[in-house]
């Protein structure tokens, strides 16, 4: 049971601790002004208030205006991004002034009724109409003898107009035809302050590009990383030594190229960081900046694909001519299969942006106009989709591997990552890098954000070991659902399931060792049974796999040998079972089948995967392979059955304890039945 503390929702509070203010040129606190300040506690807490309090309200203005503050100091009316947002607000309002005078005038015009001129001259004729203004040679506006106000425009010149008019006694009066400047400058200002804030957008999203005189329209959006500011080197990269190896090349080039050239050595143009997402690519380009100590252009994939034709590979013609102006200059493009992709492979075939893009790219690396003291770092979790001509050699020649982190490295990570920390006595890190296989750094690092943050909520002042035990369970399997409402038999039954996998732990020997079992729901799953591997495995032997399908059997046999039928909380299990079966007789040759492969993994097309699957055997064959799986999940069935049958009151006695508990450990287990403490076999440093 965890502890009433924890279950408190107590909020964080966040205490800001202001730096010291440094003196800056041309003012700042002299020695004799600091002298005078009054430096008691309580003076010293309302100063930081107050200049807190300050900032506060400078930030919220500039939040206002859209723009970041001024850098350095400097004042608000230096801020080009403020002045920029307040010259747009002001021409806005500018624009909804000019076309309420416009739309007022045209109200006033639209008061008269309109008539045809035919119904105008009957009227006329009729005596009805007492007074007529002829406004230039296509207009009458006419009042009526009952007070009516119409208007009227002349189809075609009427000379005889005006003579018809006084044979009726109306009164003639005539007014030129002439528009007022003020009225054409509010007629024509909408449309120069739309033109003029069309253009302002485009300039400032580069949509416009092209010449110099709009912006840059090929204008590359790589940015330049400092690496004095905010320097990375090796040390910060834990592990991943064959790949710093690879790279520590490339810096003793830039550093001492006459090292290489003096022989005949050419440094590869290129060097491809591949790996799954979060094991360190782009930290390996930072610290490659940081130890050479070169310029350092940093861009994304992303970044040349526009709607705009031409726009990709008149970036990539900018960052390449960048480059060469700063050489020795590296340039790390991350995310590169989104402009590398096959050629060939979308739907616009060969012409569309993209891969103009894509062309420019490969010309710029291996063509004419190549500079050897560019070269290009690129980064990417799917090689699988690049093009061949970017692998090839001259280009991307070299292929880095960055790949999850072994048993050590993420201990070397997580010893990185909590050094900030306040760690308690408990803390065993080499016991948390044990128990996260397969995650990547990035994975390490929010779990000891998320161990920190648990820490917070309970308001304690130290991360202990059950901080880090809620982070993993919370990322791994999902937040623990406290909240969900089981009556005592789903609890029981529940129970009952967990207790099925967790005994199979202690009577099968091809298994890693229990962690701990809970019926605490996580995520969408009613309770949880997890292992703590000893080390990670690169081969699983077929015994090994046996048992873990008897693992995933365990629940559904202690519910039929308890109640006599099973639930729905069985199909999780019966799947992960269902597939290893498969994979067993279809891609690990562990059947009577023998080495053959039959795995019915269709190839990717340019939309993605197939949208038929298709097998590459017959239905006989079809058949042999169910035969083979029934055969091994049959005998792990039978043998699981008789395990938990044969310890049927430890199954029962395990039951109680977690509903009793909720939360049982691997230690609390051994010393209720007796079985022997085990000894984790570890070599980390």
């Amino acid at each position: 049971m965890e502890n009433d503390d924890k279950d408190k929702k107590d909020e964080i509070v966040g205490e800001v601790v202001n730096p010291d203010p440094k003196p800056q040129e041309g003012g700042g606190n002299t020695q004799d002004d600091i002298k005078k300040e009054d430096n008691s506690p309580k003076s010293d807490k309302a100063n930081k208030e107050k200049e807190n309090k300050k900032k506060e309200n400078v930030y919220d203005k500039y939040r206002y205006w859209g723009s970041e503050p001024p850098k350095n100091g400097g004042s608000p009316s230096s801020n080009k991004g403020g002045m920029r947002n307040k010259f747009a607000l002001v021409a806005l309002l500018v624009l909804l002034v000019s076309f309420f005078f416009v739309f007022f005038q045209d109200s006033q015009k639209a008061k008269a009724t309109s008539v045809s001129y035919t119904d105008f001259i009957a009227t006329v004729e009729k005596g009805r109409v007492s007074q007529a203004d002829i406004v230039g040679s296509t207009t009458v506006n006419f009042t009526t003898n009952d007070g009516g106000y119409y208007t009227t425009r002349i189809p075609y010149s009427d000379p005889s107009l005006v003579q018809t008019l006084l044979d009726y006694g109306v009164q003639v009066t005539g007014v030129a035809e002439t528009t007022p400047f003020w009225y054409i400058i509010l007629e024509l200002l909408p449309w120069i302050i739309f033109i003029v804030l069309m253009v302002s957008m485009m300039r400032s999203t580069g949509a416009m590009g092209g010449g110099k005189l709009m912006g840059g329209m090929g204008k590359s959006l790589a940015k330049e990383y400092d690496a004095n500011s905010n320097k990375t080197t090796f040390k910060d990269v834990a592990g991943q030594k064959e790949a710093k190896y690879e790279l520590q090349e490339i810096v003793d080039f830039l550093k001492n190229p006459g090292k290489f050239t003096s022989i005949g050595a050419k440094i590869p143009k290129g060097c491809l960081l591949v790996g799954p997402p979060g094991t360190g690519k782009t930290l390996l380009a930072r610290a490659v900046a940081g130890e050479a100590g070169v310029s350092f252009l940093h861009t994304s994939g992303s970044d040349f694909v526009e709607m705009f034709v031409g726009m990709g590979a008149a970036r990539v013609r900018d960052l390449f001519e960048q480059g060469r102006k700063s050489a020795p200059c590296i340039i790390f493009i991350d995310e590169l299969d989104a402009v590398g992709r096959s050629r060939g492979s979308g739907l616009g075939g060969g012409h569309d942006e993209r891969e103009q893009t894509l062309n420019q790219m490969l010309v710029e690396m291996d063509g004419f106009s190549t500079d050897p003291g560019v070269i290009v770092i690129a980064a990417t979790n799917r090689p699988d989709v690049l093009d061949p001509a970017l692998l090839r050699p001259g280009r991307f020649d070299r292929q880095v591997t960055v790949a999850l982190p072994d048993v050590q490295e993420r201990l070397d990570i997580l010893r990185i990552h909590t050094r900030k920390v306040k760690l308690g006595e408990d803390v065993d890190l080499a016991r948390i890098a044990r128990a996260t296989p397969g995650t990547s750094g990035a994975d390490l690092a929010n779990l000891v954000n998320e161990a920190a943050l648990f820490a917070a909520r309970s308001n304690e002042t130290i991360v202990d070991m059950q901080d880090f035990e809620e982070a993993r369970d919370k990322i791994l399997l999902g937040v623990a659902k406290k909240s969900v409402f089981m009556t005592e038999e789903e609890k029981r039954a529940t129970a009952y399931h967990e207790a099925g996998h967790t005994l199979l732990h202690y009577y099968l020997k091809h298994v890693d060792p229990l962690h701990k079992v809970t019926i605490i729901p996580h995520g969408q799953a009613l309770g949880l049974t997890m292992s703590l591997p000893e080390k990670d495995q690169f081969t699983i032997q077929k015994s090994y796999l046996m048992d873990r399908i008897k693992i995933c059997m365990g629940g559904y046999c202690a519910e039929k040998i308890v109640y006599g039928e099973t639930t729905t909380g069985t199909s999780n299990d019966i799947k992960q079972a269902t597939t290893m079966a498969h994979r067993m007789v279809t891609e690990w040759g562990m059947s009577d089948l023998g080495f053959i492969n039959l795995s019915d993994e269709g190839e990717p097309l340019f939309l993605g995967r197939e949208i038929t699957q298709h097998k590459d055997y017959s239905d006989e064959t079809a058949r042999r392979i169910d035969g083979e799986m029934n055969k091994i999940l049959t005998s792990c069935m039978d043998e699981t059955m008789d395990i938990l049958t044969t310890h049927r009151d430890q199954l029962d006695q395990l039951t109680e304890a977690l509903v009793a508990k909720e939360t049982l450990d691997d230690k609390e287990i051994r010393e209720m039945f007796g079985f022997e403490a085990v000894q984790h076999v570890t070599d980390l440093r």
